[in-house]
């Protein structure tokens, strides 16, 4: 459905309910006059009278309809596409959660799909209606608003990220005798999801910055190439996250194994000094003729005794060699 639908002149927007019709044949008629719809999930009949009005392609309709896009950029004739993917992280539950996001950006319009929660386009048109001469820049200057907008985010994710991967690393080395692999696992996945979010993105902002898709004012594309760096370094950082937890994970399961023969040769250890008095009673227990209770006064504490002495000589034996 439709969100909102406005009217910018000269950087401020027109007062009042605009139909789309009337407000896109002010825009055509007046020098740097744009219209920015927005539409939140919408089914093909409720776009439909958008797609016709602005003649957009049908191929990115399609996309902009049934989401599960990677992230990208496209050029239809007069008009670009580009796929977002704006992330935040839930630190409780050490999630990132991934929405999508849509533009279509004309000579003299915007249209803005969002689909799940995300709020960065109502952010961001809140941000630039209060900041009119950044409007006067027309569609590119809201569609760096709103890249901006989510490669902020992804920082956001970046340092969430970041403070657990730290966290599971010390916990790893710090001689805890649980095994972490599952959480290792989650994150990995998770960090996964993110780098698939962000790393497409590294190429159309670079194309944007270059000028190669669209032709716009200089100190524009010098905007577009900051925030390419930043992704190209979140990138980067993700790519670390990925490499750590890899180390992590197979030093996780390298201790885990250590400790399994820690606790196999403890059990032998303890098998072997209970052994010995067993083998000691056995003995003494199947000679009936030559016993030496029968005769010898301290024949049976010698025997406990000499059970006792195996006992600690290899209770001493195993600790010596670490085994206890």
């Amino acid at each position: 459905m439709i969100v909102d639908c406005a009217l910018y002149e000269s950087g401020a927007r027109r007062e009042g309910e605009l139909v789309l019709a009337d407000a896109l044949e002010t825009a055509r008629s007046s020098p740097g006059a744009f219209v920015w719809i927005g539409l939140h999930q919408p089914t093909e009949d409720e776009f439909a009278a958008v797609s016709k009005e602005l003649e957009l392609h049908p191929l990115a309709v399609e996309d902009a309809i049934h989401a599960h896009q990677r992230p990208k950029l496209e050029n239809y004739g007069q008009t670009l596409f580009c796929v977002l993917k704006p992330a935040d992280y839930v630190d409780s539950e050490e999630v990132v959660r991934i929405g999508e996001l849509m533009m279509f950006l004309g000579h003299d319009f915007v249209v803005t799909v969002r689909h799940g929660e995300a709020s960065v386009f109502a952010d961001v048109r809140h941000q630039l209606e209060a900041d009119p001469p950044r409007l006067q820049g027309g569609p590119l200057s809201v569609m760096y608003a709103v890249v901006d907008r989510v490669v902020d985010g992804y920082g956001v994710v970046l340092r969430g990220l970041a403070d657990d991967v730290d966290e599971i690393e010390r916990q790893v080395f710090s001689g805890d005798r649980r095994n972490h692999g599952e959480r290792i696992y989650k994150l990995k996945r998770e960090v996964l999801e993110f780098r698939q979010a962000v790393s497409p993105l590294a190429e159309p902002l670079e194309d944007l910055a270059e000028g190669k898709v669209t032709k716009a004012e200089h100190a524009l594309l010098e905007y577009f190439r900051d925030v390419h760096d930043h992704v190209v370094r979140i990138t980067e950082r993700v790519e670390g996250f990925d490499s750590l937890l890899d180390g992590a994970l197979s030093a996780n399961l390298a201790q885990v194994g250590i400790r399994q023969n820690e606790d196999m040769r403890k059990i032998s250890a303890w098998v072997a000094i209970i052994a010995m008095p067993t083998m000691i009673a056995g003995i003494y227990g199947m000679n009936f003729e030559h016993m030496p209770e029968l005769g010898w006064l301290l024949g049976y504490p010698f025997a406990l005794l000499l059970m006792v002495t195996a006992c600690v000589s290899l209770y001493l034996l195993f600790r010596s060699r670490d085994w206890l």
